[in-house]
């Protein structure tokens, strides 16, 4: 049996979104699928790499642990939606910087849940950031570089407010 559709209205990177979805639609789904915001990546379906990290009102959720319909009337941020057209954020900037990556297909979730973290926090040291992405993984690092770009992130971050 199909599941029954629902209407939902969510903004997306600032684009406000109605949509008739199915019931059981993934936000993941619904980010890469139908709303082609493919920086969103599918690691594992079961809610362990955080690949799939995105901001759901402010704060760091990953979106294969969320039904679409969850989001209804929440603004939702992905890797797409951070920066701008006069730059990188500066948690990509760290992570660019730093040689944060090699495969890059944890990257996004990597620095959504980064930002998070950071605004988060009253200031990260090395444990810290390793105990905050605890849920993030990543396959191709021994996370030194992962590290030391959030920590140079949360200083430009910081610079940012000031």
């Amino acid at each position: 049996m199909a599941a029954l559709n629902k209407h939902i209205h969510l903004r997306v990177n600032g684009v406000s979104h109605a949509l008739e979805v199915p019931a059981n639609m993934l936000l993941v789904e619904l980010l890469r699928q139908r709303l082609r915001l493919t920086g969103t990546h599918v690691g594992c379906d079961t809610c362990q790499c955080g690949a799939c990290t995105v901001h759901l009102d402010g704060r760091a959720v990953k979106s294969c642990a969320l039904f679409a319909v969850q989001a209804d009337g929440c603004r939702v941020c992905t890797i797409e939606g951070i920066g701008g057209p006069g730059g990188l954020h500066p948690m990509q900037e760290a992570f660019r910087d730093c040689h944060a990556l090699q495969c890059g297909f944890c990257t996004p979730g990597m620095i959504m849940r980064a930002i998070d973290l950071v605004e988060r926090s009253d200031g990260l040291d090395e444990q810290a950031v390793r105990e905050g992405l605890e849920g993030n993984l990543c396959r191709c690092t021994g996370y030194h570089n992962i590290i030391k770009a959030v920590l140079q992130g949360q200083e430009a971050m910081e610079a940012d407010d000031d």
